[in-house]
């Protein structure tokens, strides 16, 4: 049985690739489960999502009484990252069930791939290049959404979204990603 692979997906405009990133992921041989922040569920087509992975997007904490939905990921890629989700990770604040995953995959040291989609009105913000630095040294690998270059991701000029959602090659979320254990 394949390996699962979580597909973060936060509240920005690359959400409505998701299903495409999660079919890319399959094909080279994980099983895909995606966990979405609250946010995204706004740009998120949750039926392509279940048509492509089998499952819902999963956004809320399951309650006490209910079994675990999925084992452990042995993979995370976060497409595409929020300004707030990536300093919320770099905080450790686990406020979103998506948060926890993060987290808890952060700390376990679980390899974990970020598509920052931030504009260039938030990339100067003081808390920033400090969180991605200290990301980077914790083991994440940034991909830039714009190139698809793993390393130093650039911020997006404010207002160019649509274009950049269109540019967007769904195999950029997995150039830092191994093929799955079935491949």
């Amino acid at each position: 049985m394949p390996e699962y692979l979580a597909l973060v997906v936060c509240g920005s405009p690359l959400a409505a690739r998701a299903q495409d990133v999660a079919v890319l992921a399959m094909r080279a041989g994980w099983r895909v489960r995606v966990v979405a922040t609250p946010s995204a569920l706004g740009w998120l087509d949750n039926a392509a999502v279940e048509l492509a992975t089998g499952f819902p997007a999963l956004v809320d904490q399951r309650r006490p009484d209910q079994p675990k939905r999925f084992p452990e990921p042995a993979q995370v890629v976060v497409c595409p990252a929020t300004f707030n989700s990536v300093n919320k990770l770099a905080a450790g604040i686990m406020d979103t069930y998506a948060a926890g995953i993060l987290c808890e995959s952060l700390a376990s040291r679980t390899p974990m791939t970020i598509l920052p989609m931030v504009s260039t009105r938030l990339w100067d913000h003081p808390a920033w290049r400090p969180n991605l630095t200290a990301l980077t040294v914790a083991g994440v690998t940034f991909v830039d959404i714009r190139t698809g270059r793993a390393g130093h991701p650039e911020p997006i000029e404010a207002g160019t979204a649509p274009e950049v959602v269109e540019a967007f090659d769904p195999a950029w979320a997995l150039v830092a990603t191994p093929p799955g254990p079935s491949r």
